[in-house]
């Protein structure tokens, strides 16, 4: 099998593995929790210590962008007053990233695989051993 960029950025942007596919990056009934490895195929997600800073970063950066920023010049232009703004920014700034923690988790992991498609067992031809196997 052979996973192609296309299919890694698709699988990302669904919260899916990147090598096989499944809905395995988080652990069933969590909503935070991220799985060491992909139950379905064995891909280890959480590659390294500190692997996932830059899906801190990536969450940070889509939280002043997209919802900050905005509020400010809604605010400097005169649309919203120093109370409603000052409430959107706090809301939005606890909010956002909560809900986009998952996506950046997601969108970090595509993104390095993206870039080196070449390290997914997919693309090496390295399978995760079958149950019926005796080693």
């Amino acid at each position: 099998m052979h996973v192609t960029r296309c299919q890694i950025f698709t699988r990302g942007i669904a919260n899916r593995c990147p090598n096989c596919g499944d809905k395995t990056l988080f652990k069933e009934g969590s909503l935070f929790e991220l799985n060491s490895e992909c139950p379905a195929c064995g891909l280890k997600i959480e590659r390294d210590e500190g692997f996932f800073l830059g899906s801190m970063s990536l969450n940070y950066g889509v939280t002043v962008i997209c919802f900050l920023v905005p509020v400010l010049i809604l605010y400097l232009v005169g649309v919203l007053s120093s109370l409603i703004a000052a409430v959107l920014a706090g809301i939005g700034a606890i909010g956002v990233p909560i809900l986009f923690y998952r996506a950046s988790r997601s969108w970090w992991l595509m993104s390095y695989y993206f870039w080196l498609p070449k390290h997914l067992p997919a693309n090496l031809g390295i399978l995760k051993p079958s149950e019926d196997e005796n080693i």
